[in-house]
């Protein structure tokens, strides 16, 4: 149970409540995580909970304060960021996908990062505006033009600023997306944003690979992978975002300053990341994002050593 959002009492036991009496016996006991203060004042409220559900208590977990670090389980789970100069703006889509691309950069002392919401206008002050991977790129589309984020976008460009999509993002700045086959629902075609000379041709085919690349504007390398369906092709592909051993990969306007790829996990690479912002005009911090999460996870495996019976949950399994 997450105390840190209240009512664990009342979620636990309510859970058991409402269960199934099949289901409920499977469940063998539960554990309280995100605790604040001296675990001691909850023994308690502990007790009860063991009491009036028959489970097992496995411990309390203590608030973990570099959760953070950790790769985002969801996009709730992305935060904004307030320190840095350089301002990355995020557009939430409703159906967004690979949230954790975000993480890396969120990471990054130069960069503040904004995960842009429902009803938000994209900032004046953004610098980088990336458009995410989406579940259904026709919904975020539609979704994207609700919030008045595609006449926000055009003013951000007009300004000189930069823009990239990432696989559904990179097929939502294309002129069009034709869906004749209704892969994302009916058969219809869209109009994209048009701020990319591509357009984008729906297919039931899903294509998925990893795939080491080179940044076409930086000439630095770097591993990523592809998750998507449909193909893009236009007179902006001549300009490719990356290049691979089986050919070119994305797109980018004329003037260097909106590109689209199909590539997802490319900001995890530290030479990447570093070239991609020193573009930019900003430098890294140095960060080694994977030694930071191995770093992270090491942390709180010992606090879970520390604060849970663990042999009793590893029994489970047995």
């Amino acid at each position: 149970g997450d105390i840190d959002r209240g009512g664990v009492i009342a979620q636990l036991v309510g859970t058991k409540a409402i269960l199934d009496p099949g289901d409920a016996k499977r469940v063998k006991g539960f554990l309280i995580n995100k605790f604040r203060g001296d675990p001691t004042l909850f023994a308690e409220g502990y007790r009860i909970v063991e009491d009036q559900t028959g489970w097992t208590g496995f411990g309390i977990l203590p608030w973990f304060q570099n959760a953070w670090k950790l790769p985002a389980e969801d996009a709730l789970d992305i935060s904004d960021t307030e320190e840095g100069e350089f301002h990355v703006v995020c557009l939430r889509f409703e159906r967004i996908a690979n949230f954790d691309d975000l993480d890396p950069l969120a990471q990054e002392t130069s960069v503040r990062l904004t995960m842009l919401g429902a009803g938000q206008a994209i900032p004046g002050d953004a610098d980088l505006v990336i458009l995410p991977g989406s579940k259904s790129t026709r919904g975020d589309l539609a979704f994207l033009k609700e919030q008045g984020w595609d006449i926000d976008l055009q003013a951000h460009a007009r300004r000189g600023g930069q823009i990239l999509g990432i696989c559904g993002g990179y097929q939502i700045l294309g002129r069009t997306i034709n869906d004749p086959d209704g892969i994302e629902g009916r058969p219809d075609s869209a109009p994209g944003l048009g701020l990319l000379d591509v357009a984008t041709e729906m297919t039931e085919q899903k294509r998925l690979a990893e795939t080491s690349a080179r940044h076409v504007a930086t000439n630095a390398d770097f591993l990523g992978y592809e998750i998507h369906k449909g193909r893009t092709a236009g007179p902006d592909t001549a300009r490719p975002f990356a290049v691979t051993a089986s050919g070119p990969d994305g797109a980018t306007s004329p003037d260097g300053k909106v590109s689209g790829s199909y590539f997802h996990g490319m900001f995890r690479d530290d030479g990447f990341r570093a070239a991609f912002l020193s573009s930019l005009g900003q430098e890294s911090s140095g960060l080694s994002y994977e030694a930071t999460v191995d770093a992270t996870l090491d942390e709180l495996a010992l606090l879970m050593e520390a604060h849970l019976d663990l042999n009793a949950i590893l029994a489970l399994a047995r």
